[in-house]
């Protein structure tokens, strides 16, 4: 039986609260740049770094996430976090999805050149940084000659496409009763609409 080639399989973890086209673009273009063949994309269970303000729960994120990625074919959705009892950390996302296959992956970590200066911080980081390669996407405005690289890594640095919209944006405009079409995919709008969700 011949060797099965390694599929180049990228993970973009987050709360997804609610899922925008920031992500969608920034998934897109990883995919494009550094020729993955998948990204799932992967909600937070119990998000460690978030814990100072509340979470939508996690049977709402999943659902908005799923809306989100369907229409791309190189788009999955893993719910391996949201199964995973306890505290969200990447290295153990890492593990599960890599799990989730019967075929040779390489795997890479979709994360904000931002973040990269403070992964050291991360839940077992030395163990997480031999275990994936990194894709760091360049938000607008940040470059990557600003990074400090922990641990030598290995980190393929993509620019990402000038979409200016954030989680947290959305949160403040539905809350404000501002429209959010155009910011985050037409069936996500609807589906907060229709389980009034982040209403003040």
């Amino acid at each position: 039986m011949p060797d099965l080639p390694f599929r180049r399989v990228g993970i973009f973890g987050g709360t997804f609260d609610p899922p925008h086209l920031g992500h969608l673009a920034a998934s897109s273009e990883a995919a494009a740049r550094c020729e993955l063949d998948e990204v799932v994309f992967v909600p937070a269970g119990d998000p460690w770094q978030k814990n100072h303000r509340r979470i939508t729960d996690a049977a709402a994120r999943l659902a908005m996430t799923r809306l989100a990625a369907e229409p791309d074919p190189r788009f999955r959705v893993s719910t391996c976090d949201i199964d995973r009892p306890g505290p969200t950390y990447a290295v153990d996302t890492v593990a599960d999805v890599r799990a989730e296959y019967d075929h040779p992956i390489d795997l890479y970590f979709i994360i904000g050149a931002d973040s990269l200066a403070n992964l050291y911080t991360w839940h077992r980081a030395d163990e997480l940084c031999k275990a994936v390669k990194f894709i760091a996407v360049n938000r607008p405005g940040h470059s990557r000659r600003e990074v400090d690289l922990p641990f030598g890594i290995e980190v393929e640095f993509v620019d990402m496409p000038g979409v200016a919209v954030s989680s947290s944006e959305c949160r403040r405009r539905v809350a404000d009763a501002e429209p959010i079409r155009y910011l985050v995919p037409d069936l996500v709008d609807r589906y907060i609409a229709e389980h009034g969700l982040y209403r003040s």
